[in-house]
């Protein structure tokens, strides 16, 4: 889910983060037009997926560096990677086996080997590892 508002002021991520919490929501994306340093990090901190901010007092060595190297290109056979592609097309497992000729507990078995290969088991992560690793153009 992506989150937007205009600017966040001296203190408003702690108290953005705790509204998101309360609302079962932690996993999010803010997009913000200003935001100061010391919120960016609040929010990042509070589990808050991910911010971008048009204008910011935050330095980039703020930002948390990515988690997997984008230099190496992981082992991913082209039928994973078929299935990546619909996943970042948002389709389920059921879509993706039905289009591909397999059953959903094939794809889920097919997801279960990609998200060893890139370390996370988040749908949304391994589309975001696989473009950055240049799996998927």
């Amino acid at each position: 889910m992506c989150i937007v508002v205009a600017e966040i002021g001296d203190g408003e991520g702690d108290n953005l983060v705790r509204a998101l919490h309360r609302r079962g929501l932690p996993r999010v994306v803010v997009l913000a037009r200003r935001a100061h340093d010391a919120e960016i990090l609040s929010l990042l901190a509070g589990g808050v997926r991910g911010a971008v901010v048009g204008e910011t007092d935050a330095m980039p060595a703020l930002l948390p560096p990515a988690r997997e190297p984008v230099a190496q290109r992981p082992e991913v056979s082209e039928r994973e990677i078929e299935v990546l592609r619909r996943v970042a097309d948002g389709h389920s497992n059921r879509q993706i086996g039905a289009e591909l000729g397999l059953s959903a507990l094939t794809v889920k078995s097919h997801l279960a080997r990609i998200s060893r290969k890139l370390g996370t088991g988040d749908r949304a992560q391994l589309v975001a590892i696989a473009i950055r690793a240049g799996l998927l153009d």
